[in-house]
């Protein structure tokens, strides 16, 4: 089985060449921008397989088929549901959502290897698909996370999470009550189980809750500075490569 991947995130290219690696899955080649695949399809033997992220450096990866005529099987692998529907048309038998589940990964691979050789058109189940789509049909996110107090557990419910924000290798969730809990989560792994109609990434170490933000103030360098109602042990920065998407989900 020839497989290649199309990430632009070399990190995240190297991981899900790992964990395929266990599953016995090894892969040929690691692309990670549109030009760069469209150069490599025209001057190489089509895989069976392809990983394929769909936000790469130079542009969405779906550009790729528009020059080329790829016969690859596919595998999305993507932090973004909002383009099942494209991927649906393509020759796509699954969409992992990023941070990639071990066992959903698994469970794609499995399906690709089920199919039938003589199979020349794959395509995603559309119930698969309905289930990942935010609008219309309504994909469920956490509602409530746990943190260890003392000997107990309290229940911390997401709609009263100011922000989730990094510190010394610890997540924390900020309530509205100026109370903060350490979570055994990463940052990384919320993304996905977060409403992204409520909560937006704003930096490597902030998610906020549109609904606490109490101030959005000019910052240096083409940034944003951030207040919310309680929280104030850190400043909250919007990244500068953040700062247009954080303006258009305010909208």
């Amino acid at each position: 089985m020839n497989v290649i991947i199309i990430e632009d995130e070399k990190p995240a290219a190297r991981r899900l060449g790992r964990l395929l690696s266990e599953l016995d899955v090894e892969v040929s080649t690691m692309l990670h921008s549109v030009e760069e695949s469209i150069i490599w399809f025209q001057e190489n033997q089509h895989p069976d397989l392809i990983f394929l992220d769909i936000q790469l450096s130079d542009g969405l990866s779906f550009e790729i088929f528009d020059v080329v005529d790829v016969k690859s099987a596919i595998i999305f692998t993507t932090a973004y549901d909002e383009y099942a529907l494209q991927a649906f048309k393509l020759n796509s038998i699954d969409y992992l959502l990023k941070p990639i589940d071990d066992e959903e990964l698994e469970s794609a691979v499995k399906k690709y290897r089920t199919l039938k050789p003589e199979t020349k058109k794959l395509t995603l189940d559309f119930e698969d698909i309905k289930k990942l789509l935010v609008n219309p049909l309504e994909r469920e996110y956490k509602k409530r996370f746990t943190a260890k107090v003392g000997q107990h557990l309290k229940i911390i419910n997401a709609d009263d999470v100011e922000c989730f924000y990094s510190e010394n290798k610890g997540t924390y969730a900020a309530t509205s009550d100026g109370r903060n809990y350490l979570l055994d989560i990463t940052l990384e792994n919320l993304e996905g189980e977060l409403q992204p109609e409520t909560f937006f990434r704003v930096s490597r170490k902030f998610y906020v809750n549109i609904n606490y933000i109490k101030d959005i103030i000019s910052y240096t360098n083409s940034r944003l500075q951030i207040k919310l109602n309680s929280f104030s042990e850190q400043e909250i920065i919007v990244s500068r490569e953040r700062v247009k998407d954080f303006k258009l989900w305010l909208e």
